[in-house]
């Protein structure tokens, strides 16, 4: 006979956004708010890359007890870095469509 799963623990989250801007409030202060808020994404993800270089390093030397640490920091510093480089793309293409349409 099998043996059941065991439930998984509950997952806490990474950061939390508490300082959503109003679209009006985002206009007034000509974009300072959105400029803001990239640039605290960005070290996000440099704290993200960090923690998990760190953590391949105490893997690499041998002084990591858990290796699932590792595999989630560094899953989490990949999927962070490419949600940051599709947003950089994004930006790029709507500021070219925006230049397209003055021209």
């Amino acid at each position: 006979m099998t043996a059941p799963i065991a439930a998984i623990s509950s997952i806490t989250p990474v950061t939390s956004l508490t300082t959503a801007a109003s679209p009006t409030a985002a206009a007034s202060s000509s974009g300072s708010a959105f400029a803001s808020a990239l640039a605290h994404g960005l070290d996000q993800v440099s704290a993200s890359q960090s923690t998990a270089s760190n953590l391949a390093t105490q893997a690499a030397t041998g002084t990591l007890t858990d290796p699932a640490q590792y595999t989630a920091a560094a899953t989490e510093a990949s999927l962070m870095t490419q949600l940051a480089t599709t947003v950089t793309s994004k930006a790029v293409t709507a500021f070219n469509t925006v230049m397209g349409m003055q021209a």
